[in-house]
């Protein structure tokens, strides 16, 4: 190993915890000052769920796009949560959860639950409180979730859950997707 700058290596520690944001964000760091690990990640297409824990006045969600389900029996869902987030307190509480498939089209509530505007996003879509935690309304694909277990994993908790009850709704959309900070669409099939 050189001497060298350690950002010219290919690999090296990552900095700070959030340096790194949309670049349509005022307040986003330089390029050269982001995290490399977080621009990786960025360049892998993601895709967009909203997760749900609680009933009634105790409710949290959260825009996650850091999961993977493996098939099994019972299929397990992955995602790393926030370790401070509301959701992650109330998931572990009441050993459950839902995960929402959302759609193309559906960024403003991606928006709400990833805390990109000052309202309550349980004031602004419409939910059902549900076995597992609320159910967002509309045709989506969901999971019903009983918590498996949790670790911290770098600077997040990896949640392991088992699902329970499975929603897949031939009628939906498209799914929207992130990319490179943003939430994008993918193309048709032709």
């Amino acid at each position: 190993m050189t001497d060298q700058d350690p950002s010219s290596e290919p690999f090296h520690r990552p900095a700070g915890r959030h340096l790194g944001a949309s670049p349509t964000d005022p307040f986003a760091a330089p390029p050269e000052d982001r995290r490399p690990d977080r621009r990786f990640r960025g360049r892998l297409v993601a895709p967009v769920t909203v997760w749900t824990a609680g009933a009634e006045d105790r409710r949290a969600g959260l825009t996650v796009s850091s999961l993977l389900v493996a098939e099994g029996d019972p299929a397990v869902v992955l995602g790393l949560l926030d370790p401070l987030s509301d959701l992650f307190d109330l998931v572990v509480e009441t050993g459950s959860f839902v995960v929402h498939v959302l759609e193309a089209g559906e960024q403003r509530i991606a928006g709400m639950f990833a805390g990109a505007y000052p309202v309550d996003p349980f004031e602004e879509v419409e939910t059902v409180d549900g076995e597992f935690g609320p159910v967002i309304a509309g045709t989506r694909h969901i999971l019903g979730c009983r918590l498996g277990g949790s670790e911290e994993i770098g600077f997040q908790m990896l949640v392991r859950g088992h699902a329970a009850a499975i929603g897949i709704e031939d009628g939906s959309g498209l799914p929207l997707v992130r990319y490179r900070g943003r939430y994008r669409k993918l193309a048709p099939e032709t």
